[in-house]
C-alpha cells in the first residue's frame, strides 16, 4: 500500500464478504446488516408468504446499478443466438411461412389451384385452367414469368407425382380422329336422299309410309353422327330445337304462305305443289352437309391444337386461331351454297338460298361451341330461334280472332318485302350472328382446346 489514505478509498471488494458500511450507505441507502449476504440470498428458496421478484422490479446488477426487468429482457433479443432461442415456435413457423411465401409465389399459386394440377396430364390443361379462372399473360409477369404457358409449365413440372406420365404426342389431335366418323357423317345425307327419292315415286298411302319410316331413319343416323367423331360432345344436349329449325325448313314456308291465304285445308302431300306445299331442297342439302360439317370441324380442331402447342402467349393464340375459325365457316358455307344449288336443280325446286344458308350457319356454330364445351350459349340461341319462328306462325292464326288483326301485322309486312322466306332468314340470321360474335371470342381461347374440365362444361 503506498498511504493510509488509500484504506478509506471505498472500492469494489476483492472477497466473497459483504460491503463495508460506507460504501454500502452510500449506494444503497441501508446499512449492511439489513441487507442479506451473498451467501444466504443464493441458498435460501422463497418461502411462504414470499415471492419471486416480479418482471417490473427493479434489482441491483453487479456493479450497484439498478436493472430493470425490461432491460434484461431488450438485451437477450439483441443478440442473435439469444433471439432464436428464445423465440416461440410458432412465432418462427409464421414468420418462415411468410418468407417461403414471398420468395415463392408459384407455391401458392399452386396450392390455391391444387386440383388442377394434380388432375393435368398436361402442362397446356393447366394453362387453359388457368385461363378460365382469370389468369392472363400481364397476371404471369406477377409470378416472374413471361406467359401463362411458361407458368403452367412450371406448375406441371413442380407436381409431385408417384408415376411419370406419359409421353405427349408431337402432333395431338381430338377424339374421333379415326375414319369410322366419315361414314357416321355420310348416313344423314343418305337416308334424306333415299326418302326424298321414295316420295318422288310413290303415292298415297306408300306415301306415308315413306316418309314416316324416312324421318325415323334420318333421326336415328342424325343422332349417331352427333355422338361420334368431331362433331360429338362431351355433354348430352337436346335436339328439339333442332328437330323444330329442320322441320320448318321443309314444312314452314309452305305453312306460312297458306296461312297468309286462308288456308291449310289439307295435310301435306309430300310434294311442292300439293294445298300444303313441301320445300325438301334445303333438307337435302342440309342433310348432305352434315360431312363437310364434320369435316370443317375436324380440321378446326386439329389446326387450333397445332397452334396452342405451338403458342407462347394467350393473345397469339387468340390471334392465330380468329382466322382458322372464320376459314372454316366460309368453307361450309361455300359447300353448302354448292349442295343448295345442286338439290334444286335436281329436285326442280327453289334452292331457298338464304333461309337454308342462315339455318345452316346457326347449326354449325351451335354444334362448335357445344363440342368445345360452351352448350349454354347454343343451346339458349337455338330456343330463342325456334320460339320466333313459332311465334311467327301463332300470330298469323291469332290474328283471326275478332279484334286480334293487329297481331299478324309484323309477319305480314315482313312477308310482302321479303317474301315467306323472310321470317327463317331473318331468325337463323340473327341467331348465326350472335352465335359467330359469341364463338370468335369463345372458341379462340386455350380453355376451348386443351380438353380440361372447365373446357368441357364452364363457359
Amino acid at each position: 500500500m503506498s498511504g493510509l489514505g488509500e484504506l478509506d478509498r471505498p472500492e469494489t471488494p476483492r472477497s466473497p464478504g459483504a460491503w463495508d458500511e460506507r460504501s454500502q450507505r452510500s449506494l444503497t441507502g441501508r446499512p449492511l446488516a439489513d441487507r442479506p449476504s451473498a451467501v444466504d440470498a443464493g441458498a435460501r428458496e422463497p418461502g411462504a408468504g414470499e415471492r419471486e421478484p416480479g418482471r417490473g422490479e427493479r434489482e441491483t446488477g453487479a456493479v450497484g446499478r439498478p436493472v430493470d426487468a425490461g432491460e434484461r429482457e431488450a438485451s437477450a433479443w439483441a443478440s442473435p443466438g439469444s433471439r432464436q432461442a428464445s423465440a416461440p415456435l410458432g412465432g418462427r413457423q409464421a414468420s418462415a411461412r411468410t418468407r417461403r411465401g414471398v420468395a415463392d409465389p408459384v407455391k401458392a399459386l399452386m396450392h390455391r389451384h391444387r386440383d388442377l394440377c394434380e388432375r393435368a396430364v398436361d402442362p397446356l390443361e393447366i394453362a387453359a385452367g388457368l385461363e378460365v379462372h382469370g389468369v392472363t399473360d400481364r397476371t404471369a409477369a406477377r409470378f416472374r414469368h413471361r406467359d401463362v404457358f411458361s407458368l403452367a409449365e412450371e406448375m406441371y413440372a413442380r407436381v409431385p407425382r408417384d408415376t411419370e406420365p406419359a409421353p405427349r404426342p408431337a402432333e395431338p389431335s381430338p377424339p374421333g380422329a379415326g375414319a369410322t366418323w366419315v361414314v357416321y357423317a355420310l348416313l344423314p345425307g343418305v337416308l334424306c336422299a333415299a326418302t326424298v327419292a321414295g316420295l318422288r315415286l310413290t303415292e298415297g298411302r306408300p306415301r306415308l309410309i315413306t316418309a314416316a319410316v324416312g324421318a325415323l331413319a334420318l333421326a336415328l343416323a342424325l343422332r349417331a353422327a352427333l355422338r361420334r367423331g368431331p362433331l360429338s360432345a362431351p355433354v348430352r344436349t337436346s335436339g328439339t330445337w333442332t328437330c323444330w329449325l329442320i322441320g320448318y325448313a321443309l314444312l314452314g314456308d309452305g305453312l306460312l304462305r297458306t296461312a297468309l291465304a286462308g288456308g291449310p285445308d289439307a295435310l301435306p302431300d309430300g310434294t311442292a305443289d300439293g294445298a300444303w306445299p313441301v320445300t325438301a331442297a334445303p333438307v337435302l342439302a342440309l342433310a348432305l352437309s352434315c360431312a363437310p360439317a364434320a369435316g370443317c370441324a375436324h380440321l378446326f380442331a386439329v389446326r387450333a391444337r397445332r397452334r396452342l402447342t405451338a403458342s407462347r402467349g394467350l393473345a397469339d393464340f387468340s390471334a392465330s386461331v380468329r382466322p382458322l375459325l372464320l376459314g372454316a365457316f366460309a368453307l361450309y358455307t361455300g359447300v353448302l351454297i354448292a349442295l343448295l344449288t345442286i338439290t334444286g336443280a335436281v329436285l326442280d325446286e327453289p334452292a331457298a338460298h338464304p333461309q337454308a344458308l342462315t339455318l345452316g350457319a346457326l347449326l354449325l356454330l351451335a354444334r362448335l361451341l357445344t363440342v368445345h364445351g360452351h352448350a349454354h350459349a347454343a343451346t339458349l340461341v337455338l330456343t330463342v330461334t325456334a320460339a320466333a319462328e313459332g311465334a311467327a306462325l301463332a300470330t298469323l292464326f291469332a290474328g283471326r280472332l275478332p279484334g286480334c288483326g293487329f297481331l299478324a301485322v309484323p309477319v305480314e309486312t315482313l312477308v310482302a318485302v321479303c317474301g315467306p322466306a323472310g321470317v327463317p332468314a331473318v331468325a337463323c340470321g340473327i341467331g348465326a350472328l350472335t352465335l359467330l360474335v359469341h364463338a370468335s371470342r369463345r372458341l379462340t381461347r386455350a380453355s376451348a382446346h386443351a380438353g380440361t374440365p372447365s373446357s368441357e362444361g364452364l363457359r
